[in-house]
C-alpha cells in the first residue's frame, strides 16, 4: 500500500499480548486515516452503555498517509476513544514527532484494548512491540516520564507519549503529552489512558514511507514551501506564533474575556504574541518538516522556570484573558502547571473560570472550596487550583470532573460555556457566525479544529475551489451555514492526513500531494466526499452513543450580546445556520440523522 505502512498493532492490556494487524485496505480508502480511520475500527468495536474510563473502551493512536514523508507540516497524529468528559466520541490532535517516528516504527497505528493490573509502558522499536513494567514511572510527571525513558532507551530521539499525575487521576480533561510539551489535548484521551494504567508509549524506527510517486511529490512540496514563505498568515505564525492572533483577535471581538462575557478589555493587549517574542522568548521550534515554525520556548523567571513549552494562543487565553489575568509570565507558569501534571489548558481554564463566575455570583462560598476565595484576576489561585485538580485534592476534585459537571452540581447547568460538555475554545462565535455550525455539529464537541470559520472570513486558507468561500462573519444565513458545514467536512479530511491546519496550500496542491504518495488518482470533488464521510460517520457514532438534534446547541451565554467590543451587539442565528448545514450535510432537518439517501451517497450503510 503507497502511503500506508500496511499494519496496525493490536495491544491487550489484559494479557500483555502485542499482535500485528494488516491495516485494512477498504477503511484506508474510504476513511483515510487519523481521526477518520479510527472512527471506522471504533465502529466495529464500539457498542452503546459503553463505560468511557472502563477496559472495553479501546484507546487509538492513528496516523495519516501523509505523516512521515516529506510533506510539510504532515508530523501529527490522533488519539481517539469515547470521551470520558463528554461521553460521545472523544479526538485530540498532536504535533510533534510521535506520529512520524510510529510510521518509521512499521505502524499506521495502535488500537489498545483492555486494563493492565499494573502500570505498564509500551515501547515500539523498529517493528518490535514490547508491554513493560512502569511501577518506577507511577507518579511521575510528564516530563520525568520523557526523560526517564529516553536515559533507560540510551536513545535520545525516540519519541514518547506518556501521560502525568491528573491521567493517573483520571482527571476528565487530562492530555496525552509527547514531545515535551505538545498535548492530545481535548476530551481527556490522557484519562482513557491513565484508566488502562498505561503510562508511556515510546517508539524509534528508520522504515520510510512508501511513495507512489516520489518526484511529484517533490514538485509539490517546493511549491507548498514556496507558498508558505509568501503567505502573510504563515509569516505572522512564524514572527510571533499563534498567540500573535491576540491583538486581532480583541479588534474582532473573537478573543473570550472574563468567561465569554465582556467584549473587551485594555490590558489584553499585555498578552501579545509580539510582547511574548520580545520578553519572554526563548527560541522558535516546530513540528517534523515544517517550514512555519509556530512553536515557542518561553521561560518565566519569577517562578523559577527557565524553560517552558509555549504557550499557544488557546492557553493564552483560556488562563489569561478568560480569567481576567493580564500578566504573561503568570499565564507562562500555568501552561507550564497543565503540561507538567497533564492537563489539557481549553477545559482547565474554562472549568476555572466558570469557578470564578460561580463564586462572584455567590453561587459558590468558600465552605464550598475548602476555604478558597476564588476571584477573576488572581494567579496565585489559579496556580493553586491547577495543582488540586490533577491531584484531586480538595475543591479540585469537583473540578476535576469538568465544567458541564461543577455547573450541574450546583444547579446552575446553564452557565456552563460548553457543547455536548465539552468546553467551548478561545473563539467566540458572536464574532464570527459561522462558528455557531463549527460548535453545534462538531463531533467531539465545541471544536475549533473540526471547522475553522474564523479563518476563513478573515481569507486565511479558505478551500474556495470546493465552495469553503470567506465572507461576511456576522452572517447568519442558511448560506453561511453550508459554507461552514464545507468547511467542517474539509477539515476532518485534513484530520485524516494527519496535516497540520497553518499549512493551507490549497485544494489543488494538497490534492496533488495525496495523489502522489498513494496512487490513488482522485479528484477535487472526492476530497469533500471523504470529509462528509468521515463527519458523517462520527455522527453515527455519536448517536450510537445518545446524542440527539437537541443536542446541536450553543451554550446560553454565547446567545447573548456584547454591547461593547468588536462583535457589535451580535448574536449568530442558530436555527438558520443549522438548516443550510443539514441541508449540505445531508442530515434530516427534524433527527439531525443521515437520511438514507446520504448514506447510500457516501457509502456508509455499514453493519450494526
Amino acid at each position: 500500500m503507497y502511503g500506508y505502512t500496511g499494519k496496525v498493532l493490536r495491544v491487550d492490556l489484559d494479557s500483555g499480548v502485542t499482535l500485528d494487524e494488516p491495516l485494512s485496505v477498504e477503511y484506508a480508502r474510504s476513511f483515510v486515516g487519523g481521526s477518520g480511520l479510527a472512527a471506522r475500527y471504533l465502529w466495529d468495536i464500539m457498542r452503546t452503555g459503553i463505560d468511557p474510563l472502563g477496559s472495553e473502551n479501546p484507546l487509538m493512536i492513528m496516523t495519516g498517509p501523509m505523516v512521515g514523508t516529506i510533506m510539510p507540516s504532515a508530523g501529527r497524529c490522533s488519539v481517539c476513544a469515547v470521551s470520558p468528559l463528554t461521553g460521545i466520541w472523544g479526538e485530540a490532535n498532536t504535533g510533534g514527532f510521535f506520529g512520524p517516528e510510529l510510521r518509521f516504527a512499521g505502524y499506521d497505528g495502535i488500537i489498545i484494548s483492555g486494563r493492565s493490573a499494573k502500570p505498564v509502558w509500551l515501547s515500539i522499536l523498529n517493528g518490535r512491540a514490547e508491554v513493560r513494567d512502569a511501577v518506577s514511572l507511577w507518579g511521575k510527571d510528564t516530563y520525568e516520564t520523557q526523560e526517564g525513558l529516553r536515559r533507560f532507551l540510551n536513545d535520545r530521539r525516540v519519541r514518547i507519549a506518556c501521560i502525568g499525575q491528573a491521567d493517573e487521576n483520571q482527571v476528565s480533561m487530562a492530555a496525552v503529552m509527547n514531545d515535551r510539551g505538545r498535548a492530545a489535548g481535548r476530551t481527556g484521551m490522557g484519562a482513557v489512558m491513565g484508566s488502562k494504567n498505561l503510562k508511556a508509549v515510546a517508539v524509534r524506527g528508520a522504515a520510510p514511507v512508501p511513495v507512489s510517486d516520489s518526484r511529484q511529490l517533490e514538485h509539490a512540496v517546493r511549491d507548498i514551501i514556496a507558498i508558505s514563505k509568501d503567505d502573510p498568515a504563515s509569516t505572522a505564525l512564524g514572527l510571533a506564533g499563534t498567540a500573535g492572533y491576540v491583538d486581532m483577535a480583541l479588534m474582532y471581538g473573537d478573543l473570550p474575556i472574563r468567561y465569554f462575557q465582556q467584549g473587551e478589555w485594555e490590558e489584553a493587549e499585555r498578552l501579545s504574541g509580539v510582547l511574548m517574542a520580545e520578553e519572554h522568548q526563548n527560541r522558535k521550534s516546530a513540528c517534523y518538516r515544517c517550514p512555519i515554525r509556530c512553536g515557542r520556548e518561553t521561560r518565566a523567571p519569577g517562578y523559577g522556570i527557565e524553560k517552558v513549552d509555549g504557550p499557544e494562543y488557546e492557553t493564552v487565553c483560556a488562563l489569561g484573558s478568560l480569567l481576567m489575568i493580564s500578566n504573561l509570565e503568570d499565564v507562562i507558569y500555568s501552561g507550564h502547571l497543565c503540561n507538567v501534571y497533564g492537563l489539557d489548558t481549553i477545559s482547565t481554564g474554562c472549568v476555572i473560570g466558570l469557578a470564578c463566575e460561580m463564586f462572584d455570583r455567590g453561587i459558590l462560598a468558600p465552605s464550598d472550596t475548602g476555604g478558597l476565595d476564588i476571584r477573576y484576576g488572581d494567579p496565585e489561585v489559579v496556580h493553586r487550583l491547577i495543582k488540586l485538580t490533577a491531584r484531586r485534592e480538595g475543591f479540585g476534585s469537583i473540578l476535576a470532573e469538568g465544567s458541564s459537571a461543577l455547573a450541574e452540581r450546583f444547579g446552575v447547568p446553564e452557565l456552563a460555556v460548553t457543547v455536548n460538555r465539552l468546553d467551548v475554545p478561545m473563539h467566540d462565535p458572536r464574532a464570527f457566525a459561522g462558528m455557531a455550525v463549527s460548535y453545534a455539529l462538531s463531533p467531539r464537541g465545541a471544536c475549533h479544529m473540526e471547522g475553522d470559520m474564523y479563518g476563513v472570513d478573515v481569507g486565511q486558507g479558505p478551500a474556495v475551489e470546493l465552495g469553503v468561500l470567506p465572507g461576511n462573519r456576522f452572517d447568519s444565513s442558511e448560506e453561511k451555514g453550508r459554507t461552514s458545514a464545507l468547511n467542517q467536512a474539509w477539515r476532518n479530511f485534513y484530520n485524516s492526513l494527519v496535516l497540520c491546519q497553518f499549512q493551507n496550500p490549497g485544494v489543488d496542491l494538497v490534492l496533488s500531494s495525496l495523489n502522489s504518495i498513494t496512487g490513488w488518482g482522485l479528484r477535487p470533488e472526492d476530497l469533500m466526499t471523504l470529509g462528509k464521510r468521515i463527519l458523517t460517520l462520527k455522527r453515527m457514532l455519536n448517536f450510537r452513543l445518545g446524542l440527539t438534534r437537541a443536542d446541536d446547541r450553543l451554550p446560553d451565554l454565547l446567545l447573548s450580546p456584547l454591547q461593547r467590543g468588536g462583535t457589535e451587539g451580535a448574536v449568530p442565528d442558530t436555527r438558520r445556520l443549522l438548516a443550510g448545514a443539514y441541508s449540505e450535510l445531508g442530515w434530516a432537518p427534524d433527527t439531525g440523522e443521515p437520511t438514507e439517501k446520504t448514506l447510500q451517497e457516501l457509502d456508509l450503510n455499514l453493519p450494526e
